[in-house]
């Protein structure tokens, strides 16, 4: 298998358990790159998966952030599933570091997930994106995969766990990974519930 094969795999292991890359890249060398033997490794050793977190994300905290300028303001909610969770540092300086990336964002989310987004914005970008791969000639099957492309750039520039978090200066690292990070440390569900951005002259 390629490094870069192995690396997507170690990307949509951690994606889809929320366990940390170290864990993923261990647990697929000793699948030999089977992704569900690897999920079963990462339960036998105890690690918590998304899958596994049923219960309801009903306590949380919401964090405030005026940035340096006095220009702009963020509240924002972020909820788990105990009050103490949701009063750790490791929960704490996650709320204070999204706060601060909505903040500084550029261009700034306008949705928490891809699934917010309303059916006619999304319908008004494909058909922008279609008509633009028209304008150049593109055929018919080229299109959609174009488009399927640029709705991906999309939800990076509006969707906040999309976005690549401010504070890795790689670009690599999102919001969903950083969620992802602390709802296996801490062993529960993490929601981002609402945000609020606000920008003097806005």
């Amino acid at each position: 298998m390629s490094t870069t094969s192995f690396n997507e795999l170690v990307k949509k292991l951690r994606e889809e358990t929320g366990v940390g890359i170290l864990d993923c890249k261990k647990a697929l060398q000793q699948a030999n790159g089977d992704l569900e033997k690897a999920k079963l490794i990462l339960r036998e050793q105890g690690k918590e998966l998304f899958a596994s977190r049923t219960g309801e994300a009903n306590q949380g905290r919401v964090e405030a952030y005026i940035h340096h300028n006095g220009r702009v303001g963020v509240l924002i909610e972020m909820d788990c599933q105990t009050d103490f969770v949701a009063n750790s540092d490791a929960f704490r300086e996650v709320l204070k570091d999204l706060a601060m990336h909505i903040a500084a964002a550029y261009p700034p989310p306008q949705y928490i997930k891809p699934e917010d987004v309303p059916p006619e914005v999304l319908e008004r970008e494909k058909e922008i994106y279609r008509h633009q791969a028209e304008q150049e000639g593109k055929p018919p099957h080229v299109i959609e995969k174009i488009v399927e492309g640029k709705l991906k750039n999309f939800y990076q520039q509006v969707c906040l766990i999309k976005q690549p978090f401010v504070k890795d200066p790689t670009g690599q690292t999102t919001i969903e990974d950083i969620l992802g990070e602390l709802a296996n440390k801490v062993g529960e569900t993490i929601v981002v519930r609402r945000f609020a951005r606000f920008e003097v002259g806005k």
